[in-house]
């Protein structure tokens, strides 16, 4: 660090509010320095490289310690203090994580040059640019998501949106009609970070596509000119180096082209990088998968669980045996957009079957695969220039256990297994350059050295020898001088400031021999230096310089000869996160006892046992009870489903779903035998839930979730209903749930599953053709209930809601009341003046002192001294006392 950088005096800030605005009357030439970085990045938290500190001044100070929980301190001049915090360097990356995911962007400031001698500044530039959407970290990332930037375009023609993730190179452009479609996908994609034009940022489509959206994301801006199609295509086709963009499928597809050339600048911009992870685009097509939207995701748990949000307890929780985080992020990515090719959905079918047949081909594959690294985030961080060499060593590892992960996919007899061999087995060069190369624990930093392996460049042996001989060459050097000069308590020493010398004490200054220079006097001893000493310090001091830069000249050299082979390397690692992915589903298959669906283009959903599968991995000490179930667009294409609450009706409904979910995915099933016809859409309306920020209640929200249903069902669509209506009084809640059932059979005609307690709906059996009726069975013994979870085929009854409120654990006061109320319901009973009976209040507390009051004077009552007259007397009297109490 120069002078003019050293450490100033700290004093404590008063507090956050008085600094906020606060500024020097005169800047020092670093401060100046600081500025005008800070200027080029106004929207980030400027870290500024000061030795082994990232410091932070001004405002952004104050909002970086408040955020980190850090001192706010100042740096002084004169009067004037600079509000000032600061991280270590080599920690930096946890503070960092911690402002992304406030949130905010952070702008890295590094020094670009070594210091000089002289009271010059430092030349220091902003290296990269870290916002939610472009983190390349591995520590900051979740391995098993993506973390995508999403660019936006509207116009008059639609809308269009780019999905990038820099730190894996996946690439996706999709277009939507209406804005609904737009969320839909955005929602599954959930990416953490939009990009908009300057222009659109006040366009009110945003802000409604915005309300849409199922969680909060930050916005980031780009000139209007990133957008626009010629210089959207232009900017695509130099990095893709063609000269059409047509072979991606982008032909005509302006909003999604506009999009994706405004995502890759942000990102090579942000990340001053070529992106050569980044090796193609693909066109994310509605019609080819089928769609869940966000209400159907969060009801089915597909990822996280509705209460905890947690990966556990999910359907992916269940599935997810992968070895890979490659792996992961594909397996999700199948289960929030499953199939909508019968030959694709078999041909993953094919390759599951087998592998969950051969068990022992699974555990040689699991060996193989444990030994992968992320190869899509390595090629992300060693294109963005901040992967180090372990990210190399990672690589090598990973390129290694290719070759017999695809010797086992080639001996497969499914054509999906043996399709993904040969992007394994291109790499035996590089994997043997990077094995001569690297050490087997290579230093994090590239900047230190202790990366190369010895043997592999002659020249960087020598360095290191002569670093590592030095010890001996000193001790030798100090032992000989000893004996030449009879000073038996010599030292060869060595200090920063004066460099290598041999101390003297002034006792033996009289066996100086000629030759020795006199460097500096201490209290007690002289230091001098000699011809051989300085020509070896002068060898030494430089060794260390000259070979960490080797070391980092010989690694940048490794990089560039991995990122020419970084297309290759990415399709590797797609092919190993297939079998990865494919293997995880043989996996669930051959340990839960699933079945290999039969999956065509019938109208028919036909589960035979069915099972629910995550909650019978959860149930302790109960077996779960499996289900038939069968929809039929041309007989049962609607089944009123019946019962009590707690019986299974929603679990049963949720298997279903579930069920063609996993089968069009390309996973077995839980069940004993399963046919699916193809599904477009999976629809449910599940739960009671308000939407406060939006000003909607409970029942608002159900009413616009079926309105949603009801728009864009069609009649290759799965309908999960669950009490709809319960929202708003009986009769009204009756009549739209009636309402909706004959609309989903006259003029939908989607397959559905209709939960109610409104029995009348029952009826509808007998109105339509396509109805059928069924519920799930109990057994009532002395006035207890015995859930049975029997799907019949007949109507329900009765609720039962008043047993289960009791199981719940109601006051018994309240139960007994609720029997009164629904007895007198139920027989439509009145009182001699016409009131329902229902209405009745229980006894008021006066009314019952009087009964105990009563109770008292009977028990003491002497009844065999009483006349006739007497006794008839006072049955009178209490009789018109609590006659008289029970009308006040």
């Amino acid at each position: 660090m120069h002078s003019d950088e050293a450490a100033e005096a700290q004093v404590a800030w008063p507090s956050p509010e008085a600094v906020a605005s606060a500024e020097p009357a005169s800047l020092t030439p670093m401060m100046r320095q600081y500025r005008e970085m800070k200027e080029n990045h106004p929207g980030a938290i400027l870290f500024f490289r000061l030795g082994d500190f990232y410091e932070m001044f001004f405002e952004d100070a104050v909002r970086a310690s408040e955020i980190l929980g850090i001192t706010l301190t100042a740096r002084a001049k004169g009067a004037d203090r600079v509000p000032m915090c600061g991280v270590p360097h080599h920690s930096a990356r946890r503070y960092i994580a911690r402002l992304i995911e406030a949130g905010l962007n952070v702008a890295i400031c590094e020094q670009v040059e070594a210091p000089g001698p002289g009271p010059g500044i430092v030349r220091r530039e902003v290296v990269r640019v870290i916002t939610p959407g472009t983190v390349l970290d591995e520590e900051i990332l979740d391995a098993g998501q993506n973390n995508f930037l999403c660019a936006l375009s509207f116009g008059t023609d639609g809308a269009g949106a780019a999905l990038l993730d820099a730190s894996t190179g996946d690439f996706f452009i999709l277009e939507a009609t209406t804005l609904a479609e737009l969320a839909d996908e955005l929602n599954r994609m959930e990416p953490r970070e939009l990009l908009v034009s300057q222009a659109q940022l006040a366009d009110p489509e945003l802000h409604k596509l915005k309300g849409l959206l199922a969680r909060e994301m930050a916005v980031a801006t780009l000139e209007r000119e990133a957008f626009a199609l010629p210089k959207a295509t232009a900017f695509l086709k130099r990095h893709f180096g063609v000269l059409s963009l047509d072979g991606f499928g982008l032909e005509g597809r302006v909003r999604g082209t506009s999009a994706a050339g405004a995502a890759l600048r942000y990102v090579k911009e942000t990340q001053r990088t070529p992106a050569a992870q980044v090796d193609r685009v693909c066109v994310l097509e509605r019609h080819q998968r089928l769609i869940l939207d966000e209400a159907t995701r969060v009801n089915l748990e597909v990822l996280k669980t509705l209460r905890e949000g947690a990966k556990k307890g999910s359907l992916f929780g269940l599935l997810d045996r992968t070895l890979t985080p490659p792996g992961a992020r594909l397996l999700s990515r199948w289960l929030t957009a499953p199939l909508r090719s019968v030959a694709e959905i078999n041909a993953r079918l094919d390759g599951v079957e087998e592998l969950s047949k051969k068990g022992f081909w699974r555990e040689e594959m699991a060996q193989a695969l444990k030994a992968m690294g992320d190869v899509e985030r390595i090629l992300g961080r060693l294109s963005a220039g901040v992967g180090n060499a372990r990210d190399l060593r990672c690589l090598c590892s990973s390129l290694n256990a290719m070759p017999p992960l695809a010797a086992l996919l080639d001996g497969c007899a499914a054509g999906v297994l043996q399709s993904l061999a040969p992007p394994l087995t291109v790499f035996a060069e590089l994997s043997a350059t990077l094995l001569a190369a690297l050490l087997d624990e290579p230093a994090v930093s590239i900047k230190e050295g202790e990366m190369i392996r010895p043997g592999f460049n002659s020249e960087l042996d020598e360095i290191v020898d002569l670093c590592s001989s030095g010890k001996d060459y000193l001790l030798k050097l100090e032992l000989r001088e000893r004996e030449r000069t009879g000073i038996g308590s010599l030292k060869v020493r060595f200090n920063r400031v004066f460099g290598y010398y041999l101390e003297v004490t002034r006792a033996n200054l009289h066996l100086v021999p000629e030759g020795y220079v006199r460097k500096q006097t201490t209290v007690g001893a002289e230091r001098f230096v000699t011809p051989e000493l300085k020509e070896y310090e002068e060898k030494v001091l430089h060794a260390e310089e000259r070979r960490s830069a080797l070391e980092q000249q010989l690694f940048e050299g490794l990089r560039a000869q991995t990122l020419r082979q970084a297309s290759s390397l990415r399709a590797a690692a797609q092919a190993v996160a297939a079998a990865d992915a494919l293997r995880a589903l043989a996996v669930s298959a051959a340990e839960h006892g699933y079945v290999r669906p039969t999956v065509d283009e019938s109208q028919v959903i036909d589960i035979c046992q069915g099972r629910h599968p995550v909650v019978e991995r959860m149930l302790q000490g109960e077996v779960f009870i499996p289900n038939d179930i069968q929809l039929d667009r041309s007989s049962a294409q609607l089944v009123i489903l019946t019962g009590p609450n707690m019986a299974g009706k929603s679990t049963i409904m949720r298997q279903v779903a579930l069920t063609v979910l996993m089968a069009q995915a390309g996973s077995f099933v839980p069940a004993r035998s399963a046919r699916v016809g193809l599904c477009d859409r999976i629809f449910t309306r599940v739960g009671a839930a308000d939407n406060l920020a939006k000003g909607q209640s409970t029942f608002m929200v159900e009413m616009t979730e079926t309105s949603n249903i009801l728009h864009n069902a069609t009649a290759s669509s799965l309908i999960i209903l669950d009490e709809i209506g319960r929202g708003t009084s009986t009769f009204d809640g009756l009549s739209i749930a009636w309402a909706v059932a004959e609309h989903l059979h006259d003029h939908i005609g989607a397959r559905t599953l209709f939960a109610t307690h409104y029995h009348e709906l029952t009826d509808l059996g007998r109105e339509k053709p396509r109805v059928r009726n069924a519920s799930v069975a109990v057994k009532e013994t002395d006035g207890k209930i015995v859930f049975l979870r029997k799907l019949i085929p007949e109507g329900a009854s009765r609720s039962y809601g008043i047993e289960v409120a009791k199981l719940a654990g109601l006051p018994r006061e309240v139960v007994q009341r609720a029997r009164e109320i629904l007895e007198n319901l139920e027989s439509g009973e009145w009182d001699d003046e016409g009131r329902p009976r229902v209405a009745h209040p229980p006894l008021k507390a006066p009314c019952a002192q009087l009964g105990q009051e009563v109770l008292h004077e009977l028990r003491t009552l002497a009844v065999d001294s009483l006349t006739p007259l007497q006794a008839l007397n006072l049955v009178a009297r209490l009789q018109r006392s609590l006659r008289d109490e029970a009308s006040a």
